[in-house]
């Protein structure tokens, strides 16, 4: 039976990605570590709390006594998504970014080592690579180029997983991924942020021309993605995996607008972002081929269910808003 350990579990893709293997593999136990920051929500996974097979211990990735604590629950294999992600904030204070993303890194990967689990998975980001033009796309040969403070640390967090391999042979796999969406997400994102705000009629913020585009994915497409890395994945190894679906935030924006019946006056440009990348695309064709992983949820059927999934849960968008002004 494996015992996963899953850092920052009560995030967006953590919490989906525990739902999912408890949901789908009546074997594994889950460990999660979270430090239930601003973005980690106890309330995603409340209604997991006694289940056999989930632990939840509140804990942060930087501490070495709260990992370590963590590892002695019998941990196999070791899931890392905990990160600080948002673009936004990485510009406005770079060093809660290089702290959990580097040094938690660090630290997770000499507790993975310590104590010899079988494999370790990085859950990293496209952004690692930086701006394609507008043709192209991000392979795992692609260098990285990473072109904001919260990308850099994630660049330097993979370098340091990619090093403990080739120096003591750790059976590391890293993931990147493009664009998630779906439900749990923090309305900070742009898909939640617009939704509940178009949900009151509220203007939503477009950054410059709108003209940037992003490559989107289910959150639970991504979360089979990480588990076949895990079960399958070399040592070693890097793996992308996207939706196939690229799309520019401006055209985004006016469909999240369609899909509300709600007016283009919504809409409110704003000043763009400082090194605002341009475009992300994601080959996954490695992933297909070595992981037998291929994309299943149909964007407008997925965001149409996220949307839903947002209109029901207005009393957990209510609570996260109460508790980032408090």
């Amino acid at each position: 039976m494996a015992t996963v350990l899953v850092t920052g579990g009560c995030g967006f893709i953590g919490s989906n990605f525990v739902r999912h293997l408890l949901a789908t593999d009546p074997g594994a136990a889950v460990v999660n570590l979270d430090a239930l920051t601003y973005a980690g929500n106890p309330a995603n996974l409340a209604d997991l709390a006694d289940h056999p097979r989930y632990t939840f211990i509140k804990g942060d990735v930087t501490s070495r006594d709260d990992v370590r604590a963590a590892m002695r629950r019998g941990i196999t294999d070791v899931i890392h998504f905990a990160a600080e992600s948002h673009v936004d904030r990485s510009i406005q204070d770079s060093g809660p970014f290089v702290h959990t993303n580097v040094i938690g890194t660090q630290v997770l990967l000499d507790a993975a080592r310590e104590f010899a689990v079988a494999k370790y998975v990085q859950v990293s980001t496209d952004e690692v690579y930086g701006s394609l033009g507008d043709t192209g796309f991000f392979t795992e040969e692609t260098p990285l180029h990473p072109n904001s403070p919260y990308s850099a640390s994630k660049a330097a967090g993979d370098l340091l997983v990619q090093a403990y391999h080739h120096t003591f042979g750790m059976p590391v796999v890293i993931t990147r991924c493009s664009n998630n969406y779906g439900p749990y997400q923090f309305p900070e994102k742009l898909i939640p942020l617009f939704v509940t705000r178009l949900l009151n009629d509220e203007q939503v913020p477009v950054y410059g021309d709108g003209q940037q585009v992003r490559d989107w994915i289910h959150v639970l497409d991504h979360c089979r993605g990480v588990e076949a890395a895990w079960r399958k994945g070399k040592p070693g190894e890097v793996y992308n995996f996207g939706g196939r679906c690229e799309m520019t935030n401006l055209a985004l924006t006016k469909l999240l607008l369609k899909l509300l019946g709600k007016p283009e006056t919504l809409i409110k440009y704003v000043e763009d972002r400082l090194g605002h990348d341009r475009r992300y695309a994601i080959d996954c064709a490695k992933a297909e081929d070595e992981l037998a992983w291929v994309p299943r949820v149909k964007f407008d059927g997925g965001l149409s269910e996220t949307i839903a999934w947002y209109e029901a849960n207005a009393a957990w968008v209510a609570d996260l808003k109460s508790r980032k002004s408090s």
